[in-house]
């Protein structure tokens, strides 16, 4: 069952505990949820770990100790640091230190696998930023760390970032799709993701998502598969009002298409020579792609301190406040103009390769990522289930597009197709044309308070309540785990990790240029995972 409405009533105990979450990683994502829990679940944030001593004190300041000091068991500079006080708290059978009951994993994405398997024994309920891991060998060793050796079911909640499904306007457009059935049966869907053209060059060129796995997956992977999962979700999912047991209904084949067209060397213009970072080029003035533009000129000077000049600077907006607006420049300037020559050995490409460059020319950075990407996915008539009081679901054909260079900064956009109408979406309308009819509805989409509206549409904020209310039914509410991932989360870790399957195999499908077809490729990587 899909969430609906995250305040369902939940029968609590007399004197219900207060229930306390860790969030390790207080980059963006780490912010993101610790904004949205304090300010709109009962739980709070009781601890942090962080690398970075900033994010860590600031991330602190804001959600957990305030203008105070932090007490014993909220402050870390490594998740390693906090499983060890952890495991030594639980060890102690008089210590007074106050644990966790849950965990938002919002670090990089090549550390996701192993924090999963050395936190799967502290039996915690956990939400793990997208994606859950960046190998499909990873995404099933996860699936085994987390399910119950004897085949049971989990014992405690699990939540991905695929907050694409917990936004109001995507509720409403899949209740008008499944539920309302305004259009008929699904003929066929085509969605797109503009990433945006200075976004796709801050996160995807110079950033940290540059570089395409060992593997060879790349942004599909690291942007878009909660695309991938919003498509599997209208089209794939069970149907609301299903039970547990219903089947979902796969692809039949999956193929894929993509290429880095655009920031390469081959398209750098020719003024700009031998230059490999802005502040040093002579083409500056006249490249759209121009980190001074788009950080100083777009953000800072127009007093924009947020995403992403405070992933460039995270101190930025502290040194604007105390020490103005030329030290605040002089600070982002000292960063864009930070470079490398060409690197001589493979170590040196791996150094490199391990953190962002935001000043470096788009042309000559080392990314490898594809920023045009189309996926095509096709359905076969689903089998007749006698004991399902839901008809078959009819074939059909989805489309994906990822593309960079766009006006529209992720704000998606699509068409469903079918027998009945034809519906439109971008991320804040939505409207349907009727054959019946022959006139078109324009829906009344709810309105978001504008702190939630930017944050994926409300999808952060109704991701962190769907999670937090599942935790609480379990904690407070004596419900049973499965109940409470069903009404609460809408989806199983075993969903999560066929989602991402989609993903891997779609890539796979591009590089090989190639059709998978599905539940033949699945059973193999399954054969191949479980020898």
């Amino acid at each position: 069952m899909t969430i609906t409405n995250p305040s369902t009533s939940i029968s609590t105990t007399q004197s219900p505990k207060l229930l306390r979450f860790l969030v390790i990683g207080a980059g963006s994502r780490g912010d993101a949820y610790g904004k949205a829990v304090t300010t709109a679940t009962p739980g709070v944030i009781h601890a942090v770990a962080e690398p970075h001593t900033f994010k860590r004190r600031e991330f602190g300041r804001n959600y957990i100790w305030g203008v105070n000091a932090p007490s014993e068991g909220q402050e870390f500079s490594d998740w390693k640091d906090w499983l060890a006080w952890e495991l030594k708290r639980r060890e102690n059978p008089t210590s007074t230190a106050v644990g966790v009951d849950g965990v938002f994993i919002c670090s990089l994405d090549e550390t996701h696998v192993g924090i999963l398997h050395a936190i799967a024994p502290l039996n915690l309920h956990i939400l793990c930023e997208k994606p859950l891991a960046i190998s499909l060998q990873d995404c099933l060793s996860i699936y085994r760390a987390l399910t119950p050796s004897d085949g049971g079911n989990p014992s405690k909640i699990f939540s991905i970032g695929h907050v694409l499904r917990y936004s109001p306007h995507n509720i409403l457009l899949r209740k008008l799709l499944l539920s309302d059935n305004v259009i008929g049966d699904i003929v066929s869907l085509e969605h797109c993701e503009p990433v945006g053209w200075w976004h796709f060059s801050h996160s995807y060129v110079r950033g940290n998502w540059r570089r395409e796995t060992e593997n060879g997956d790349g942004s599909l992977l690291t942007k878009s598969c909660h695309d991938i999962d919003f498509i599997l979700w209208l089209l794939c999912s069970p149907p609301p009002g299903a039970d547990a047991s219903h089947p979902s209904h796969h692809p039949r084949s999956i193929s894929s298409t993509g290429n880095l067209t655009q920031f390469r060397p081959s398209r750098k213009p020719a003024l700009a020579g031998t230059a490999t970072n802005c502040l040093s080029c002579p083409a500056e003035r006249e490249c759209n792609y121009s980190a001074l533009k788009i950080y100083r000129d777009m953000h800072l000077r127009r007093g924009k301190t947020e995403w992403p000049i405070d992933i460039i600077c995270p101190d930025l907006e502290d040194t604007l406040v105390s020490q103005g607006k030329e030290k605040a420049e002089n600070l982002l300037l000292s960063r864009l103009s930070e470079d490398y020559n060409t690197p001589a050995t493979a170590s040196e490409r791996k150094l490199i390769s391990r953190r962002p460059w935001y000043g470096r020319c788009v042309y000559e950075s080392d990314n490898n990522v594809c920023d045009d990407q189309v996926v095509t996915m096709t359905w076969d008539d689903e089998p007749y289930l006698p004991a399902s009081k839901f008809p078959p679901r009819t074939a059909k054909t989805a489309s994906f597009h990822m593309i960079a260079p766009t006006q529209k900064q992720c704000e998606r956009r699509g068409i469903v197709y079918g027998t009945r109408g034809e519906l439109s979406y971008d991320s804040y309308s939505i409207s349907y044309y009727s054959f019946d009819t022959q006139a078109t509805t324009v829906v009344d989409v709810p309105k978001q308070p504008p702190e939630e509206a930017k944050s994926h549409g409300g999808g952060d904020y109704g991701l962190a309540r769907g999670f937090v209310s599942a935790v609480e039914a379990v904690e407070n509410g004596g419900w049973e785990v499965g109940d409470a991932q069903r009404t609460f989360v809408g989806c199983t870790l075993e969903e999560a990790v066929t989602s991402h399957a989609v993903v891997f195999a779609a890539e796979e499908a591009r590089r090989e240029e190639k059709v998978v077809r599905w539940r033949e490729w699945w059973e193999r990587k399954l054969g191949s995972a479980a020898a």
